[in-house]
C-alpha cells in the first residue's frame, strides 16, 4: 500500500548545509555529508538536496558533491540545483541519484521537462515550484532565483502543463512559510492535491509532527517535506539533525489517514 512520505529537504550553499527563513538569511547548520549519514541511521523515507546558489549564479551542478552524496545515501535521493539540460540530468542520474529536480529552467523552458523525461524516464523528473500568494486574488505566482524573480506564471496553469510535458512529480514550496515552523499552507496543499494527477510533495512551514499529520489528514498520500523541522530542535532552534522513529511515523499516519475528503 502506498503511504505518505516524510522527506528532509537539505539546502546547500557553498558546499555547506544552510537553512533559510522566507528564502533569506541563510544560517549554516553543518556538513551535508554528515547530515546524510545521520538520516541513513534514522532510516529516512527519502532525501531532497537543493543547491540554492547554482541557478542564481549560473553555474553547473556540483558533480563532485553529488557523487559523494549519492555514494553515502542509502535512501532515494533527489538532487536539484543548476540543471539546465537533459545531458546534465542524465549525468546526475548516472552518478546514482534517483531523481533530478528542476525549477527555474523548467519555468523558463517547459520543453526541458519533456527532454529530461525522454532521457532518464518520467519517474526521475521532479519539478520544484516556489510560490507566493497573489495579493488581490486566490491564485499563486511562481517565483525563481531564490524567490527574487516573479515569473507571473500561474501555479495551477503550470501544474497542468508540466504534467502534460512529462513531469513525474511536483514539489510545491510556500515562500511565505519557509522557515517559519508554524505549519503548512493547507489551503495551497489541498488545491494542489486536487489539481495534480501525479505524485506531489508539499514543502514550507512544518514545525512539528502534528503539522505533517495535518497535511496527511487534509491531503492523504502525499510527500511531506521539511527543512527546519529536521535540522533544529526546541524553541531556541538548536542545531540537531533529527527524524521521527518508525513507530512515530506509523502512529502519525494511522491517526490521520484515511484523509478528510
Amino acid at each position: 500500500m502506498l503511504r505518505p512520505r516524510i522527506i528532509p529537504c537539505l539546502l546547500v550553499q557553498n558546499n555547506g548545509l544552510v537553512k533559510t527563513v522566507n528564502f533569506k538569511l541563510p544560517k549554516y547548520v553543518g556538513d551535508p555529508i554528515n547530515a546524510v549519514k545521520i538520516f541513513n541511521e534514522k532510516e529516512s523515507d527519502e532525501l531532497m538536496v537543493l543547491d540554492i546558489d547554482a541557478t542564481a549564479n549560473n553555474v553547473e551542478p556540483n558533480y563532485k558533491m553529488i557523487t559523494k552524496l549519492a555514494a553515502e545515501c542509502r535512501m532515494p535521493l533527489c538532487y536539484g540545483g543548476g540543471v539546465r539540460t537533459a545531458a546534465q540530468a542524465k549525468k546526475i542520474i548516472g552518478l546514482g541519484v534517483e531523481k533530478v529536480a528542476i525549477s527555474a529552467a523548467a519555468v523558463e523552458n517547459p520543453q526541458l521537462v519533456t527532454q529530461i523525461s525522454e532521457e532518464v524516464g518520467r519517474q526521475s523528473v521532479v519539478v520544484v515550484l516556489d510560490v507566493k500568494k497573489r495579493l488581490l486574488s486566490k491564485g499563486y505566482d511562481i517565483y525563481t532565483h531564490n524567490a527574487k524573480k516573479n515569473t507571473k506564471r500561474s501555479l495551477f496553469e503550470m501544474i497542468s502543463r508540466f504534467e502534460e510535458l512529462g513531469a513525474g512529480e511536483l514539489v510545491v514550496n510556500s515562500i511565505e512559510n519557509d522557515g517559519q515552523m508554524k505549519g503548512y499552507d493547507l489551503e495551497l496543499a489541498k488545491r494542489v492535491r486536487q489539481a495534480a494527477h501525479i505524485p506531489i510533495t508539499i514543502l514550507g512551514g512544518a514545525g512539528s509532527l502534528k503539522d505533517i499529520g495535518d497535511l496527511v489528514h487534509n491531503c492523504g498520500i502525499i510527500g511531506a517535506a521539511a527543512g527546519s523541522l529536521f535540522v533544529f530542535k526546541g524553541v531556541y532552534r538548536a542545531v540537531l539533525i533529527n527524524y521521527p522513529k518508525q513507530s512515530e511515523k506509523d502512529d502519525l499516519i494511522r491517526t490521520n489517514y484515511p484523509f478528510k475528503k
